[in-house]
């Protein structure tokens, strides 16, 4: 079984500032980190690799030093790792970012199909849960997004069957493989790297492919291909404290109905 993991590079948003000048995120601010629902998407394609054999294969898209997220990857027990970087890519929106990872998938499959691809709900710097579901299309699989728990896989009827979550319940979905699956960070617990796969990641170095690796669409990558963009970023407004009223419920009352059409008038 091969399995492929979609995974991210973004900034500690426990730690990413606002520049109050600029309003624009201030990256240099926070660490970077691999986005928390992809990791989970790696060990989720680990258990499955144990538990049926075959490899995983790790795809990023960023910058150069985005390559120590897929070494990352590698020590949670991937086997191999991919980083598409190149200046032509800058600036690309969901849209874009998932025509460029469907293209990089095309490439690194070209000799040996996949079963499955993993990717993390959404990524923690952007949250729109949109380029997971864009590579599928663009792939022309089958999506399962929001799986809290992967019930089976069955290689030979080629077959995975997962929960999918909703608001108060979750759904049993089935598909075909190969398709496309986007995980909640509930779906397992991470496991600690072991000796061996920390090693084996400190000497790795990922495959960097570039635009013209790809077969890419000049038009359909970077600003180009983005139709959407981020206009302005800023700072929620601080709302001052509240009032906490107190003596026995009817005087409460009217003092809260008091306020409240003061404020109305």
């Amino acid at each position: 079984m091969h399995i492929i993991v979609c995974v991210k590079q973004v900034p500690d948003t426990a730690e990413v500032k606002i520049d109050p000048e600029t309003n624009t995120l201030d990256r240099s601010s926070a660490p970077a980190i691999i986005n928390p629902y992809d990791s989970h998407a790696v060990e989720e394609a680990v258990r499955l690799k144990e538990q049926f054999g075959g490899k995983v294969s790790v795809i990023s898209m960023g910058p150069l030093n985005a390559v120590e997220v897929v070494k990352k990857c590698i020590a949670l027990g991937a086997d191999e790792g991919y980083l598409l970087s190149d200046k032509a890519f800058a600036g690309s929106d969901t849209l874009a970012t998932s025509y460029i990872l469907a293209q990089g998938i095309r490439k690194i499959c070209r000799r040996e199909a996949y079963d499955l691809i993993f990717c993390g709900k959404q990524a923690i710097d952007g949250d729109t849960a949109q380029v997971g579901p864009g590579i599928a299309r663009r792939l022309g699989i089958p999506q399962l997004t929001y799986v809290k728990a992967v019930a089976a896989v069955d290689p030979e009827q080629r077959e995975i069957k997962v929960h999918r979550k909703l608001d108060n319940a979750y759904e049993i979905i089935a598909a075909k493989m190969p398709c496309l699956v986007t995980v909640e960070k509930e779906i397992n617990q991470l496991r600690y790297s072991s000796l061996p796969n920390m090693l084996r990641a400190a000497r790795y170095q990922p495959a960097v492919l570039k635009a013209a690796d790809l077969d890419v669409d000049p038009s359909m990558i970077g600003l180009k291909g983005s139709p959407t963009s981020v206009v302005k970023i800023f700072a929620p407004i601080q709302r001052s404290r509240g009032e906490i009223l107190s003596g026995d419920e009817h005087f409460v009352v009217k003092q809260l109905i008091d306020k409240l059409s003061t404020r109305i008038a």
